[in-house]
């Protein structure tokens, strides 16, 4: 499971801030990725059960996808149904973005505590 997540191992030694910079980047990447592939789908789904154009579908779904409301009121009830359920999509993929970004800042104030701890009680931290 650590080779997939990619974070080092309590009794490690804290990631230098160089690596640490380029694993922030890469989550930060993959936080974009799952924002544009939301984005994407809201844009289809507003475009397909709404018939609006592409120009108005990407509005309304990036207005959704941050949390401030739709631009353009629905006109059809499978557009309802749509924007209901990518409103609940879209705050599980922004509840998600945040836990992908903020995972290796969380991870590295913690292991850096752990390790402190760790040289206060004397005990080896290999």
């Amino acid at each position: 499971m650590n080779m997939i997540i990619g974070f080092e191992h309590h009794h490690e030694p804290v990631l230098p801030l160089a690596r640490f910079w380029w694993r922030l980047t890469g989550s930060a990447a993959l936080g974009l990725g799952i924002f544009a592939i939301a984005l994407l789908i809201g844009m289809v789904g507003y475009h397909h059960f709404e018939g609006m154009p592409w120009l108005d579908a990407f509005a309304n779904s990036s207005m959704i996808l941050s949390g401030m409301g739709p631009l353009l009121a629905l006109q059809t009830s499978a557009g309802k149904v749509f924007a209901g359920v990518y409103a609940l999509f879209s705050g599980l993929a922004f509840t998600a973005t945040l836990g992908f970004c903020f995972a290796p800042v969380a991870h590295r104030l913690m292991h850096h505590f752990h390790v402190v701890h760790h040289q206060a009680e004397g005990l080896k931290t290999v």
